[in-house]
Parts: C-alpha cells; structure tokens; sequence
C-alpha cells in the first residue's frame, strides 16, 4: 500500500513539475503595468526608477503641471491596483534604497523607502539588533510596508506604525516636510496606511529593538481551544516574543486542526552562535511542487496538511535568531499559471470571537466552492492611531490564500464568496485588511474603516487635484 501511494504521490509530483515548467510564466502584456493579483492590467504613461531626491521633486512637479497621476510602487504585492493608475506615471521606488544611519546607541535606523527588509536586517545585525515589526517576509520595501501599516509575527510591539518615530514626505505642492507624531502630525496618521494617498515617503526613521534567540516549539490545538489556549500559554507567557499558527484547510480535518508555533526567548543560548543571517530558501523547487499538490486536489490538501504537521513537529526545540526568524520562505509560494492566480483576503476577529467566526466561514466556504489553500493566523494588539486602522481591538488576523481564477466568471465568483465571508467577519465584530483583490463592496467598507469620511475628507485637503492616485482611490472615495 505504501509502495502504490508513493507511485502515486511521484507521478502526480512529476505531473506538477511539469505544470509549473509550462504554466510558471508571466502572461500579461510587457507594454502594460499591473500588480501581483494580475487582475487590472492597464496602459501607463511610463514608469520612472526613483533615485534621487531632486529627481523625485521634479517628477511630482513636472506631473502636477502636465496634469498626470502618480502612483508609488515598490515591490507592488499588493493586490488591488494600489501601485499603478491608467495613463499615469508610477514611480518605482526600489531603487531609492540606501541605508542612510543606524544609530546602535538609540537603537534607530534611517532608510530610503525603497529599502528592503532584508536591507534593514543587514544593517542592523551586526550590532546584535533587530526590527520590532514587519511582514513575516523581509523581501517586501520600508515604504510600501509603513503604506499599508503592516503587521508579522511580533506579538509585543503592535503593529508597523509603532516602531515609525518619523518619515519625510514629498507632497502633491512639490514640498518636502518633516512628519512625526509632533510634526505635522495629523499627517503622521494619514500617510501611515494610506497607501500612497498623501505623498511620497522619502526615507523612515525606525525605532528597533535587540536581537535575541528563540526556542521554536510547536503544540497541535484545536480550532475551538485556540483562544484559550493563546490566553493561558501564549499571551500570559511574557518571554514568548513571536507566534504563528495555521488551520487545516484539509478536506479530513477542515477548519478543525491547528498548529501553533511560539517564539519563547532562550536566555541561556549565546546570540553569536546563532545571529549569521540565513541568505537562500532550501528545498524551494520541491517545497513549490508540494504546494501545487494542495492548490490541485482534495487529496492534495490533506497530504500537505499532514507533510506540515509531520515537519513542523519535528522542529521542537530548534534555536533561532529573531533575525533569521523574521525572514521566513517565500520563494515557492511564487505562483503564475495561465489564466489563474493565488490571491490573499484577510479578516480580523477578535480574540473571544474567533472559533464562532470560523464555524461560520466554513459554512460559506462550502457553499461557495471556494478553493481555499492556506489559512495563517497572527495576533494584532490594538491599534486605533492611524486613521485607517484595522485592528480596534486585540485580534487574530487570519490570513486566507485562495486560487482564483482571472476570467471575468470567476473574478465574479470570488468576489460573491469574498463578500460573503466579509459579512461574517462583520457579524462577529471583525475588519478587514485593505492592501488585497477590492472584492469587498462599498458598504463593507464604510462598515470595516468608520473614519473613511475623515480620510478622504483630509485627502482633498492635502491633494485637491488628485495627483497621488491608485484604483483603491478611485474605487472606495
């Protein structure tokens, strides 16, 4: 029996590598601009590499002068047309990327926006510090992260907006202003998770914290125990420091099993043994073929399901770096068939409200017929600062990855699904995130950001003619 699932498993792996050898290609138009959904293409007026300040001033002059737009893009992962705009200029940051200071006695570091968080960890590592938050991948620019207020593994530091002391922005006037949380301000709250809406972001100033290192144990738990759970051994335990977990999206155990990995600080072990930074992803090819077979079958899923387990389970008492650990794979998530896409929705649920909400998503997803291949959940701590805050309460944030189809049918389909499960996550006093696919409708909006009015309101009052502009404008104003 074992010999025949083996046969099996190889031949559907080798039907996968194949797949992935034909389909894993771009198929867009090289003369139009999109983004990672892959959903929007549209015709620019041109792109401009950003390098330099006097360079960027006289783009935004230049552009208010001739009555063309200007998006801001960096490593354009979002999903929902936030980096580019039709017949507009977008302006690629990731090129405007030094490293400007790090100040080991402070425990600040200065970056351009285009700056990666690979960058930042570069530079810091060295002093034994560490970045206190940001996307559990470091491939991702300072200035794209800060634009949607980002969130990770960090379960002690909230999220992004408060680890910025400060940032300069190039305005629609052709101003560059000093903004912090006691100079001017108001725009402090706009800029961070307004993704791209009051300016160009120039270069942040980032508050950091120490590098340490973590024992990495995993526990399975149950869907229905997680809240406890999290409370008693997760929360109440201040020496863990990060955590993780997923959900089953198995057919065997749907929406039922868990893992939960936590971050608890090892006092004793000696961060130099630890501390080299981890610089290439292992096993990428057959970890990418492996995800194929979740996103191709039932069977798939459950055999992913318990590959998942069966390592994760392994990896009991593993010592790393909050460095290494805060640059997490990603490379064979990578995924660009013909015709279809992997795209992120996220919802967040309060913490008591969590097991109910997710009852309840597994009734729609199963009248939906949604394919549904991975669910993360983080913890976000309360954070009501910026004017588009996601997080009104203490929350998990469940991260959903869907394969969806580009056709104009199952762009319908996934939206319908989508916004079924957003009126769940409204029900249970949830929000969602807004970098992803703009499948939510207008009244999920106003629902999930109140202070919508105050924004758009205060985006007319920096920018009257529209300069700075993306498709979340243009959809949700």
């Amino acid at each position: 029996m074992r010999i025949k699932r083996g046969i099996a498993l190889s031949l559907l792996a080798a039907l996968c590598l194949f797949n992935y050898i034909r389909n894993d290609m771009p198929d867009q138009d090289p003369y139009m601009i999109t983004d990672y959904s892959r959903l929007h293409p549209v015709k620019v007026e041109r792109i401009i590499e950003g390098r330099e300040e006097e360079q960027l001033i006289r783009i935004v002059r230049e552009a208010a002068a001739s009555g063309h737009s200007i998006s801001i893009a960096g490593q354009r992962h979002s999903q929902g047309g936030h980096t580019y705009y039709k017949d507009g200029i977008v302006v690629d940051m990731t090129h405007y990327n030094k490293v400007l200071s790090v100040d080991t006695q402070a425990r600040k570091i200065r970056v351009q926006a285009g700056a990666t968080w690979e960058d930042v960890q570069d530079a810091v590592n060295p002093y034994g510090l560490a970045v206190k938050t940001m996307q559990s991948q470091n491939i991702f620019t300072v200035g794209g992260s800060i634009s949607i207020n980002a969130h990770g593994r960090d379960i002690r530091n909230g999220s992004l907006i408060k680890s910025v002391e400060s940032f300069r922005l190039l305005k629609a006037d052709g101003q560059v202003i000093q903004v912090s949380r006691t100079e001017n301000a108001d725009l402090f709250l706009l800029a961070l998770g307004g993704y791209g809406l009051f300016g160009l972001i120039l270069d942040v100033t980032l508050t950091l914290t120490e590098d340490e290192v973590y024992k990495v144990t995993t526990d399975a738990v149950r869907v229905d125990e997680y809240s406890r759970y999290f409370a008693s051994s997760v929360k109440a335990n201040p020496d863990v420091h990060m955590h993780i977990a997923r959900i089953s999206i198995a057919p065997d155990h749907f929406l039922d099993e868990m893992y939960a990995i936590n971050y608890t600080v090892d006092k004793e072990a000696e961060l130099s043994r630890y501390s080299k930074l981890v610089t290439r992803e292992p096993w990428v090819i057959p970890t990418k073929l492996m995800f194929h077979l979740n996103r191709s079958s039932d069977w798939g899923k459950n055999v992913f399901w318990e590959l998942q387990r069966y390592y994760f389970s392994g990896q009991q008492q593993k010592l790393i770096s909050r460095n290494n650990a805060m640059r997490s794979e990603s490379a064979f998530m990578e995924y660009r068939e013909a015709g279809y896409n992997d795209l992120l929705q996220e919802y967040f649920i309060p913490v008591d409200r969590f097991a109910g909400f997710v009852e309840s998503m597994k009734t729609v997803l199963r009248k939906e017929d949604m394919n549904l291949l991975n669910i993360t959940v983080r913890y976000v701590n309360r954070d009501q600062e910026a004017v588009l805050s996601y997080a009104k309460e203490d929350m998990f944030a469940l991260v959903c990855l869907f394969q969806t189809p580009l056709s104009a049918q199952g762009q319908q389909k996934a939206k319908q699904g989508v916004q079924a499960i957003l009126d769940q996550v409204l029900k249970h006093g949830g929000t969602y995130y807004l970098p992803y696919a703009s499948y939510p409708s207008m009244e999920q909006f106003h629902a999930s950001y109140p202070r919508h009015k105050e924004f758009w309101a205060k985006k007319l009052e920096y920018d009257p003619n529209g300069l700075f502009m993306n498709y979340f404008y243009e959809q949700y104003h």
